[in-house]
């Protein structure tokens, strides 16, 4: 009898719900008990095709328990348990961002180790085969200076807030790898059963056609070879030269040949990560999963939000749960200096608020002011974990109103005239700007498609919007664009959210 990896000393449980303990057992084992000695609950487990489960009643919150796990004379112990709320941090490398390396970094490890804050680390596994050496030295961690420097820094802000407020502990489990689209963390059939991002798994399938496993391993082993010396000799570029253009570092160190060949050793591949990450913490019962990720899906954004929406279809089963809420960071501006606009950002962030209309229990943490020019992973993450705080408070939690949680949005328009009228909702109080041009970033066009940078002036609840090209509006849009300034915000210090009135 074994309990799986997630569960070990210093765990968090989710309080007031039913709570699934699971592992995994040989046909010898029939008899395996769950119990929680301090609040006299013991239960048995389900015991199928080589794996058990049980699930614990709900239980209030407490600091300190222990969980004990029997089979025969085999008996497991599990201790400083909490009992709390329990989180999943997931996505790509702006989750996977570590607190050390934040902004205000150095000021929360020094004082970390009093808050009241767990963390698990999910094993980082490309293959199958690395699972269970890796899980060997896996397990959830208390607060510390040392402990906590390699915690998601948006997921430790998040928890900090949120144990605060709620007077309980909070863990986090961070599942998250940088690089990742959606599709390396759901299961085949589900990609597969939708045509609009079934190209995700014919492009794999295109791209291994007729290899062997040895020599999808063998290709991908000579890509980390050479990458790995790409690396060093791009740090040694950048140390030397600073300013070097992209164009000009290439013709030095070589082509980037990053995500490497696609096969069973690459991490980036469809399906690899909830084969060999998901499904090692599935179902463990948690109150919500926060999800900041799409950069790795830029190349495909018309498809974003079916994607999206069959990941959370997908995890949703796993984890047993059909209102499990998701709470998406929507992404900040960004765009490489040489990198041309093709609005696949703007297209992300779009597909990313439909979510949050159109599936029950999502969030949307409006972070369109969060991110950095030429930098793809902004290194301040505490307005991230703010944001989503925020969200899980008005959306989860009930304990706080949409107008402290969400910004001004996009609710419709009319025309009047040779002006548009742009209707905005959770306006609240009022509109500030940061400096004269906040209201730069509206665009109107015509019958023709033509977009024109528009003159906006406020006059709440709209925005009236004009330009002297363009006599008959039919159509506005607001900071579409993968980057450009933030200046437009609500009271509640929000930035308006990015916006058109028309579809493709």
């Amino acid at each position: 009898m074994k309990a799986a990896a997630v569960f070990s000393d210093n765990m968090v449980l989710q309080r007031e719900r039913y709570v699934r303990i699971f592992g995994t057992c040989t046909n010898n084992e029939k008899v395996i008990t769950v119990s929680v000695p301090e609040l006299l609950i013991s239960v048995r487990a389900i015991i199928k095709n080589g794996r058990w489960e049980a699930l614990l009643p709900p239980m209030t919150e407490c600091s300190k328990c222990t969980l004990e796990i029997a089979c025969g004379a085999i008996r497991k112990v599990f201790r400083n348990v909490a009992i709390g709320e329990v989180w999943l941090a997931g996505g790509q490398s702006n989750m996977e961002f570590e607190l050390r390396n934040d902004k205000n970094g150095v000021r929360e490890l020094v004082s970390c180790g009093e808050e009241d804050v767990r963390y698990y680390y999910t094993p980082k596994c490309a293959m199958p085969e690395e699972l269970e050496e890796a899980e060997k030295n896996t397990g959830w961690s208390l607060p510390s200076a040392d402990n906590s420097a390699a915690w998601s820094a948006a997921g430790y802000y998040f928890a900090k807030e949120l144990s605060r407020r709620l007077g309980v502990t909070v863990g986090i489990i961070g599942c998250n790898w940088g690089g990742t689209s959606a599709s390396a963390w759901m299961s085949r059939d589900y990609l597969e059963q939708d045509s609009r991002i079934r190209p995700y798994v014919e492009d794999y399938d295109k791209a291994v056609k007729g290899k062997s496993r040895k020599k999808m391993i063998a290709e991908y082993d000579e890509y980390a070879a050479y990458q790995e010396g790409w690396e060093q000799r791009v740090a040694a570029c950048y140390a030397e030269k600073p300013d070097i253009e992209w164009p000009d570092l290439l013709a030095e160190c070589g082509v980037n040949r990053y995500p490497g060949p696609m096969g069973i050793k690459n991490p980036m591949r469809p399906c690899g990560l909830y084969e060999t990450m998901v499904s090692r913490i599935a179902p463990y019962t948690l109150r919500g999963v926060l999800w900041y990720q799409g950069e790795s899906d830029d190349h495909r954004p018309q498809t974003y939000y079916a994607l999206m929406k069959a990941l959370i279809e997908n995890w949703r089963r796993d984890w047993k749960d059909d209102e499990l809420p998701f709470l998406m960071v929507q992404l900040p501006m960004f765009r490489y200096k040489d990198d041309p606009d093709t609005k696949s950002w703007a297209l992300i962030r779009e597909a990313q608020e439909k979510i949050f209309r159109t599936v029950k229990n999502t969030g949307l943490a409006v972070c369109l002011d969060c991110g950095e020019f030429n930098n793809i992973h902004p290194t301040d993450k505490e307005p991230i974990g703010h944001r989503l705080y925020l969200q899980a408070m008005s959306e989860i939690y009930s304990q706080m109103s949409r107008s402290e949680s969400l910004p001004p949005m996009y609710d419709g328009f009319e025309i009047r005239g040779s002006a548009m009228l742009i209707h905005l909702a959770n306006v609240g109080k009022g509109l500030g700007g940061k400096d004269e041009h906040c209201l730069e970033g509206f665009e109107l066009a015509g019958s023709d498609g033509k977009f024109y940078p528009a003159q906006a002036r406020v006059a709440l609840p709209y925005i009236e919007l004009s330009c002297d090209k363009v006599k008959a509006p039919a159509a506005a849009r607001f900071k579409w664009t993968n980057y450009a300034d933030v200046g437009l915000f609500g009271v509640n210090g929000l930035p308006l959210a990015p916006f058109r009135t028309y579809t493709d």
